[in-house]
């Protein structure tokens, strides 16, 4: 066992050092390796057969679907519609920042286009509407992740990948969770601007208007977008596999002949950014499928449980030390990398203590989207703080204040209420 704590010191070192994600899991790989002695007649097998799935061509196509639709003006007529619906209400911005988030993270699954891109969409909308600077980099920070939690998301693909859970039922488990924390965060900012003295908009134009049927009926591409992606996985039309590849198929002629937010000379370079992003995510689940093999020859997980239960045997006090564990994790590295080293670690000790793989997505998938954004490394609050123009830590308090009063009351309740996340699951057989 001193080898895998030594490999995940390694790992996490390498990580805080800034060392490239893929490399620094093959550092902990390459030191399990030497000192197991292993070969590579054994070795790289493992990660080869564990890259070699077609679960995973999703998570290329999402990223060029996303690219697509971030340079395609897409988040602006999505954003419109919402305007229409919730500006009416003092503060209503902020559920328009929310909602609006959810629904183009459920596009592009990636917490750092939504944030860019709604970001830059809402940062002057929120500063004519009299929206200090730091909340509106609060929220847009802390809504960023909903991208993580509305399906399809690259997350849930991995987690799904890891584990060998199935992909939709992992998409199930976090529809409900993510809904409702986009409602919570829309909700506590609308109190915060209201406490500002924030007014309704003075140029909300009603949906039921001819103006919002007109701006409604422009927007209808891309409102269809979600429709045809979750309605054809969830339908049991598509695997999400094919509905990644449909969604791109279909963004192209949106973006380029509808909306005209670009041309066919910036496809290139659409192109490069999601080969780039694929190289990396490939070869790191290439090192990980090793890592993760070479925890199990060492039955880490096992050992972890036993320490555990030195502890205690309180399934709710193994929860939660659970969550600060992942916690800490979104803390200190990126989504991806922390589900790849939580994943092999906790999921056995979850369904030790009886909790599901299907409902640890959802934990997972909240806990590491909490950490996007809880200091002191949060990488959200800081791009959104960018984004909208001022310094992060105007935006600390409100994005504190959003986190104990939407963030943790989610996670609670995911973790506490099996139901909360497993009732789309279980309606669909899972």
């Amino acid at each position: 066992m001193i080898h895998v704590g030594i490999a995940i010191a390694i790992l996490m070192g390498s990580l805080l050092l800034g060392v490239s994600i893929p490399f620094a899991f093959g550092a902990g790989t390459i030191y399990m390796y030497t000192m197991l002695g292993g070969t590579f007649a054994t070795t790289l097998p493992v990660g080869f057969n564990g890259i070699n799935t077609m679960v995973l061509l999703a998570i290329p196509t999402f990223i060029m679907a996303g690219g697509f639709i971030e340079k395609g003006k897409v988040g602006d007529e999505l954003v419109s519609v919402v305007e229409m619906l919730v500006g009416r209400f003092r503060g209503g911005l902020m559920l328009a920042v929310s909602y609006a988030s959810a629904i183009f993270g459920a596009i592009c699954g990636s917490a750092a286009a939504t944030c860019s891109c709604i970001g830059s969409i809402m940062a002057p909308k929120l500063k004519m509407a009299g929206y200090s600077k730091g909340l509106s980099a609060a929220l847009i920070s802390s809504s960023a992740p909903l991208g993580l939690l509305i399906p399809p998301s690259s997350l849930m693909i991995m987690y799904a990948w890891v584990y060998g859970e199935s992909v939709l039922a992992c998409f199930l488990s976090t529809v409900i969770p993510g809904v409702c924390l986009a409602t919570l965060l829309g909700v506590v900012g609308m109190i915060l601007a209201q406490r500002e003295g924030v007014q309704p908009l003075e140029n909300w134009v009603p949906i039921y208007s001819a103006p919002g049927l007109k701006k409604t009926w422009h927007a209808t591409p891309a409102l269809l977008l979600p429709v045809i992606i979750l309605g054809g996985i969830y339908g049991g039309v598509m695997t999400p596999t094919e509905a990644a590849c449909v969604s791109t198929l279909y963004c192209i002629p949106v973006a380029i002949y509808i909306y005209r937010g670009m041309k066919w000379s910036d496809a290139p370079e659409i192109l490069k950014e999601t080969g780039t992003t694929t190289g990396v995510i490939m070869v790191m689940l290439f090192f990980v499928s090793m890592l993760s093999r070479y925890f199990i020859y060492e039955d880490l997980p096992g050992a972890l449980v036993d320490m555990i239960y030195l502890f205690t045997t309180n399934k709710n006090v193994i929860l939660l030390m659970m969550n600060v564990f992942m916690i800490i994790m979104g803390m200190l590295m990126d989504d991806g990398s922390a589900l790849l080293l939580s994943t092999p670690i906790l999921v056995p000790i979850a369904k030790e203590i009886g909790v599901s793989p299907i409902h640890f997505a959802a934990i997972l998938g909240v806990n590491l989207g909490m950490g996007n954004v809880t200091p002191p490394c949060a990488p959200m609050l800081y791009l959104g703080a960018r984004v909208v123009g001022t310094d992060a830590s105007h935006s600390m308090k409100p994005t504190l204040l959003l986190i104990l009063f939407a963030w943790l009351p989610t996670l609670l309740v995911v973790t506490y209420v099996p139901g909360f996340s497993l009732w789309l699951p279980n309606i669909f057989g899972f």
